[in-house]
């Protein structure tokens, strides 16, 4: 027998209403508005502990801080995977682990100048901010390579070899000519990031290499390389790129391009 409509849809609102909630996003640090930080900028590189290495913000000043919570995420998928949130620091987009407890941290080099930035949970709700930093002695890259990808449990590499022939990688993350890589993620995800304040004029070159996936060997994973040159400046330009990595021991030059 057929239910009168009206208790009909007042049964789907009921399944509605008994839904997951929606998650809640905080973003405590940057504050909004206009700050001045100390000059110095000596929180780019991370200590890395392995065997599992991921983001660390550990010992980093709160000038250099993108820190919150995220309230009413779901629990690990299939596996037991992680789904991360979305980080977008002035248009550039990356994963975002959270605790168990819903808390986020990670450093970032925040030079002079204005700044946006979003933390977009796995459902889709977001937090925006923005600030200006007026501290002029604090200077963007000139140069930022930030690689990151879709995979749990998974290790990536990123690998920038400079005009002069020097190799940046998670074996030599800092180089003379002042390229350094920030940190070597190798439990899924990402970002590491690349920057170099004044790069050497001339040819670099970007690899990805897909280090390894634990015991297993058929997981497919995207890795996504931004490259930012003359960041915060009007002539700043950001270019994408997305390359399937479908086995471990895969290396792929996926970009060249010239510093003038």
């Amino acid at each position: 027998m057929k239910m009168p409509w009206h208790i009909t849809l007042a049964a789907a609102a009921a399944v509605l209403a008994c839904g997951p909630a929606a998650a809640q996003v905080s973003l405590v640090e940057p504050h909004s508005g206009w700050r001045s930080a100390p000059a110095e900028q000596p929180d780019f590189l991370q200590e890395v502990h392995y065997p599992a290495a991921s983001v660390n913000a550990a010992g980093k000043s709160a000038a250099a801080m993108i820190r919150g919570h995220i309230a009413g995420l779901p629990k690990g998928g299939e596996r037991g995977a992680r789904k991360p949130a979305r980080l977008i620091v002035d248009g550039v987009a990356m994963p975002l682990l959270v605790n168990e407890d819903g808390s986020y941290a990670r450093p970032w080099s925040f030079g002079a100048g204005s700044h946006s930035l979003e933390v977009r949970a796995p459902d889709g709700q977001a937090r925006r901010k923005q600030f200006y930093e007026a501290q002029g002695g604090r200077v963007s890259p000139q140069l930022r390579v930030v690689l990151s990808w879709d995979s749990d449990s998974t290790d990536l590499d990123l690998h920038v070899v400079s005009p002069d022939g020097q190799h940046v990688f998670y074996g030599e993350r800092v180089a003379p000519n002042g390229g350094a890589l920030d940190v070597d993620v190798t439990t899924g995800f990402g970002p590491e990031i690349y920057a170099a304040q004044r790069p050497l004029q001339g040819p670099y070159h970007v690899y990805v290499n897909y280090y390894g996936a634990g015991e297993r060997r058929d997981v497919i994973t995207v890795a996504q390389v931004a490259i930012i040159q003359d960041e915060g400046t009007p002539r700043e330009k950001q270019q994408v790129f997305r390359v399937p990595m479908r086995k471990p021991g895969e290396l792929t030059l996926v970009h060249s391009f010239l510093m003038p």
